[in-house]
């Protein structure tokens, strides 16, 4: 049995229609993808800090 909350609202899985339970499910694949995206926009981010360091690195070098 999986209940889901809505509003204050409990409501038991097995008791949704197909509809709904479609849904729910299309509510939790987007929210598996929101959490992959985020993931991945913290992994792009912390490398951009870290090119960004290295130009940095660079820019302070003297120049032949």
């Amino acid at each position: 049995m999986t209940t889901l909350k809505i509003d204050d609202v409990e409501y038991d899985t097995e008791e949704m229609s197909e509809v709904a339970l479609a849904n729910f499910r299309s509510m939790q694949f987007v929210d598996a993808e929101i959490a992959r995206y985020q993931a991945n926009i913290a992994a792009l981010n912390t490398a951009r800090i870290a090119y960004g360091e290295a130009l940095k690195e660079e820019l302070a070098k003297p120049t032949d």
